[in-house]
């Protein structure tokens, strides 16, 4: 295993807002895997070595299974020694009272209160964890934080470089099969000359260079792509500082198979050398009149 992978273990008080913060996690871009017996480690971090596509893990551990206390004080000692690992604990603790009111209103019990009493089982998990915490390189008391303001925190805490946090989808589609739901900006560039009407390109794709290279030659394309890239420079920033982690640009045409395609591509690729994380998708660059008719 070459790569450098950062894990992250979110453990701490059972009600304290670990399921908030493997969503918050996942939203960043973690693989997140809840309640993993420990003795189960070995064989997903074999998984992880053959695969090869994780960079960012964060495994919820804690007492739902007690049998596996102990040895998942081992497995963090064991991780936090791992070559190739960079490990963090985030341990999440809330006050005795506020934990008992928050089992009250799930009328969820406690995993280790074995005679009933909630209170009983926050006590001894909170013993049962003590050495854990003192490990932990992130401690958060989550007393007075609404959901919210624990994912602020968070990311916060563990925010990835900016470049991995912000990532534009760049779209094409035809407007004949309908607008894409998630689009933030849209643009028609069914102002520009269609290839469709000559007979050579009409079966060809914006991804072929006679087609790219016929919209890109038209007199109206060049004038339209700087003013277009000017405000996309000046836009994107502005998302990332209010927060967004993605934008989908949607560009399109009339069949969502020539214009679009080359436009996007060619946008795509120039906010990719930007600096931006950027996924080029065509979504209807192979469909045909036909292949949208419904039985």
């Amino acid at each position: 295993m070459g790569e450098n992978i950062e894990l992250v273990i979110i453990t701490g008080m059972s009600g304290a807002g670990k399921t908030v913060a493997m969503q918050s996690f996942e939203d960043m871009g973690y693989y997140c895997v809840d309640n993993m017996p420990p003795n189960l480690l070995p064989t997903f971090w074999d998984l992880v070595r053959e695969s090869g596509h994780f960079s960012k893990i964060a495994l919820v551990m804690d007492l739902r299974m007690r049998d596996f206390f102990e040895q998942m004080k081992e497995t963090i000692l064991k991780v936090e020694n791992s070559p190739h690992i960079t490990t963090r604990i985030l341990y999440l603790e809330a006050t005795e009272k506020e934990l008992v009111s928050r089992y009250k209103e799930t009328r969820r019990s406690h995993p280790l209160a074995t005679n009933g009493r909630t209170i009983d089982g926050i006590r001894k998990e909170k013993e049962l964890l003590e050495d854990i915490k003192t490990r932990a390189q992130v401690v958060l008391d989550t007393t007075n934080l609404t959901p919210r303001q624990l994912r602020e925190k968070l990311i916060e805490s563990f925010k990835a470089k900016e470049k991995e946090m912000f990532r534009v989808e760049m779209v094409s589609f035809g407007f004949k099969y309908g607008l894409p739901i998630d689009a933030d900006i849209v643009m028609d560039v069914r102002f520009l000359p269609n290839p469709h009407y000559i007979e050579e390109l009409r079966p060809q794709t914006g991804l072929d260079k006679k087609v790219y290279d016929y919209v890109m030659q038209q007199p109206e394309t060049e004038p339209f792509y700087k003013k277009f890239a000017e405000l996309l420079d000046y836009s994107l920033p502005g998302y990332k500082r209010e927060g967004k982690s993605n934008i989908t640009i949607a560009i399109g045409c009339t069949g969502g198979k020539h214009r679009s395609v080359a436009i996007a591509e060619r946008l795509g690729h120039k906010i990719e050398a930007d600096g931006y994380l950027v996924n080029i998708t065509h979504r209807d660059k192979d469909k045909t009149k036909e292949s949208t008719v419904r039985s």
